[in-house]
């Protein structure tokens, strides 16, 4: 089982354990980070990842079925013990580990005291460098990472391995030893089955105060015991910064270039690799992996500054430490055989050549040198070394997060695109993109969008308001080949001249007040798409200017600003004006018109559509019960003959509208003629009166019928002659405009009128 294990589900792949792991012995793909062992130093740093997501495996389950099995169990402290627990004596603490079942106590800095003349006597007989091996990670990081450095480690054992050696020739085969320690590279150390026959398990610090929790054990409420080994001495100095020289009695100067001892990550990378590359050569060198030697290992106490901890290794090593010695300890040696040989783990990754590397680089966006970033996000120094992770099958491409932002931007744009797409699929499904009926006049329109729809080319779409313009643009756009691109709508007559300008093309920051931000147009929005521009003869003359800029151009420039951008749009246009007319006049540019002129579609009025009348009102009868929540059946006849001889001056919206009101009026379920506007009856009794079979009322409602009739038809033919000009039709009428106002009301005109424009649906 491997010391440390990964919890794929906690991994959120933050790169921190990439970026904390000096040999890059991590592995992310699939969606979480792991560890690669044949390349791991055991230094411990991945076990700060914040979410958990890697623990050390816990070993305590071993331990007690050691403690339960009979056999004489050791616990062996590393020295850097007084510093962590430095909150009852260490008396106390021999007597807690007693109490969980430990057979004996020892001092870890005995080992260091037996390995001191193996040390003097390697040192004294070779004229090479000479590495320290007593830290297990830089054992490993040399054995993993750096090969060539092999004849250079101190062929020598570390103090845990001298200890378990001493403890077991002394109590025989059949004892078990246990070291505690602050080091995660000594339970990778036993993981080789040599040391694993030494040591049995390597138990961290906060896994001893675990399992007192667990026990109901408090240390500082027992009475001292002794240790059972053999006092270490100034062997207790191993664990501190310099200690080593002291402990092995290896003899220093200030000025000493022949010995080096360093400590921390840092300062031991640099000085492996300057003897690697052989810029130094140094009789000794001494190196520990943790910054402050020992007590500042992987398990530390964070809350304990390294000079405190310090101060209490050395209080430790004046004061008065009860021991008493086995007696099959005081006639004991040091062990003869203490040597250790090592071999070449290494992993041969791929190397790539340049290509792959540039490659690797094009694939995030980093074309030149400029765009490589090194901003580290990845836990990589630079881009190319990230590269070569991914070339090497370490590291995943998608662990750049420039790359990744620049992604995201251009995800959301897409992300806006299907957006409108999915509106208007969803607007489809509901029936607004339906284009109703089954008179000739509709089916030669229907005919055109097929036609023109998978081309680029610019439509123009004319016909009265409600005629279905803004549908036929959506049904355009759904038959072109950008129909999974947004379809953008503008309604010209809805903003203000400057604010329309602005929608259209954009504006930069401070070009007008309110423009506190840079803003993209609408015509950059739908870049690919299509923008249908509805009421196209409404605009300005210098937004004519700009559009024309852009048809012929391609480019649009934002309100405020120099600098223009191409565009990619497709232009459908539509309008209720005369443009022939405007250009005649003067308020249309004819260059313009010529250029949206290109595919013209006239949308026939729907008093030109009578035989679509029944359809139409079935299928807004139907819109209507869905939107209603409302059981209705049908339409009656009489209704659907009223609607059928009715002019529409609002065309199909108005026809929309008055079902949803009738709809609304209706008591059993049908639409009949009574819930529709007065002037349906009026019409229907026009009508009923050349019909045969048809019940008659009295002469003289008979006669005021007709009058009614007259009058309202006489009103309408004015208006039409006025153009809808109530002051010119009130002239032509030869009565007071007031009088005419009275008369309009009196016949519904002018209610119906209002509604008609109230009704009216952009």
């Amino acid at each position: 089982m491997q010391p440390i294990i990964t919890y794929k589900e906690r991994c959120r792949t933050c790169y921190s354990c990439v970026r904390t792991c000096p040999v890059k012995a991590i592995k992310v793909d699939e969606g979480y980070a792991e560890i690669i062992y044949e390349r791991c130093i055991g230094c411990g740093n991945c076990l700060n990842c914040p979410q958990k997501a890697k623990v050390v495996v816990d070993r305590m389950v071993k331990t007690q079925e050691l403690l339960a099995s009979g056999d004489p169990v050791v616990a062996v402290l590393g020295c850097s013990f007084p510093a962590f627990f430095h909150s009852y004596t260490p008396g106390q603490l021999v007597a807690g580990l007693k109490s969980l079942g430990f057979h004996e106590v020892h001092e870890g800095a005995y080992g260091a005291r037996m390995i001191a003349p193996h040390y003097a006597q390697e040192i004294a007989g070779t004229d090479r460098p000479l590495i320290s091996t007593h830290c297990p990670a830089v054992v490993d990081l040399i054995e993993r990472h750096y090969p060539k450095l092999l004849p250079n480690l101190m062929p020598v054992v570390s103090p845990m391995v001298a200890m378990g050696r001493f403890i077991k020739e002394a109590l025989g085969p059949q004892a078990r030893v246990v070291y505690l320690s602050t080091c995660i590279a000594a339970k990778f150390e036993i993981q080789s089955p040599e040391v694993a026959s030494l040591v049995d398990v390597v138990l961290t610090y906060s896994e001893i105060e675990l399992f007192f929790r667990r026990r109901g054990i408090t240390p500082a409420n027992l009475s001292e015991a002794a240790f059972d080994g053999i006092d270490p001495q100034q062997g207790r100095m191993f664990t501190l910064s310099g200690g080593p020289l002291r402990a092995l009695d290896i003899a220093t100067d200030f000025l000493d270039t022949e010995t080096v001892a360093a400590e921390g990550e840092s300062h031991t990378l640099e000085i492996v690799r300057d003897l690697a590359a052989g810029r130094i050569s140094p009789r000794y060198v001494d190196l520990r992996f943790c910054d402050g030697g020992c007590v500042d290992g992987p398990g530390k106490n964070r809350d304990l500054t390294n000079l405190f901890k310090r101060n209490l290794i050395i209080r430790y090593n004046s004061s008065n430490i009860p021991y008493r010695t086995a007696a099959h300890y005081r006639s004991a040696v040091s062990p003869a055989q203490l040597s250790q040989s090592f071999q070449d783990k290494s992993i041969k990754l791929p190397a790539p050549k340049s290509d792959d590397v540039r490659r690797i680089l094009h694939a995030t966006a980093k074309f030149s040198q400029g765009d490589e970033l090194n901003c580290r996000a990845c836990g990589y120094a630079t881009c190319r070394e990230h590269a070569v992770a991914v070339f090497q099958g370490l590291a995943d491409i998608g662990m750049c997060l420039p790359y990744n932002l620049r992604k995201m931007e251009e995800d959301r744009g897409l992300l806006m695109q299907k957006y409108e797409l999915m509106s208007r699929e969803l607007d489809k499904q509901l029936g607004e993109d339906m284009i109703i009926g089954d008179d000739r006049e509709n089916a030669a329109v229907v005919d055109l969008i097929r036609q023109v729809g998978p081309t680029p080319t610019t439509v123009l779409i004319r016909g009265e308001t409600g005629t279905g313009k803004e549908l036929t643009a959506r049904a355009i756009h759904r038959l072109s080949t950008r129909a999974d691109k947004p379809l953008v709508t503008v309604n010209c007559t809805t903003l203000a001249d400057s604010l329309l300008e602005s929608e259209l093309f954009g504006h930069k920051k401070g070009a007008f007040t309110g423009a506190i931000a840079d803003r993209k147009g609408l015509f950059e929005a739908a870049d690919g798409g299509t923008i249908f521009l509805d009421e196209i003869g409404d605009i300005t003359p210098k937004l004519q200017a700009e559009l024309l800029r852009l048809l012929d151009q391609g480019e649009v420039r934002p309100v405020g600003g120099t600098a223009v951008k191409r565009v990619n749009v497709r232009l459908i246009a539509a309008t209720n004006k005369d443009l022939e007319q405007g250009v005649r006049d003067g308020w249309f540019r004819e260059d313009l018109y010529y250029r949206l002129n290109v595919f013209s579609i006239d949308l026939p009025p729907l008093r030109e559509r009578p035989e679509s009348i029944p359809i139409l009102s079935r299928h807004f009868l139907e819109k209507a019960r869905k939107k209603l929540n409302k059981r209705l059946t049908g339409i009656e006849e009489r209704a659907v003959t009223a609607m059928r001889n009715y002019r529409w001056p609002g065309n199909i919206r108005e026809m929309q509208n008055i079902i949803e009101r009738a709809a609304v009026l209706s008591q059993d379920g049908v639409v009949r003629l009574e819930n529709l506007p007065s002037i349906f009856r009026e019409i229907f009794e026009e009508r009923a009166g050349v019909l045969p079979g048809v019940r008659r009322t009295s002469f003289k409602a008979e006669r005021e019928t007709h009058v009614v009739r007259l009058e309202r038809n006489l009103i309408l033919r004015y208006l039409e002659e006025a153009g809808g000009n109530v002051s010119k039709a009130a002239r032509l009428a030869d009565v007071p405009r007031r009088t005419f106002y009275r008369l309009l009301e009196k016949n519904g005109i002018a209610v119906q009128r209002k509604l008609e424009r109230g009704l009216e649906v952009v």
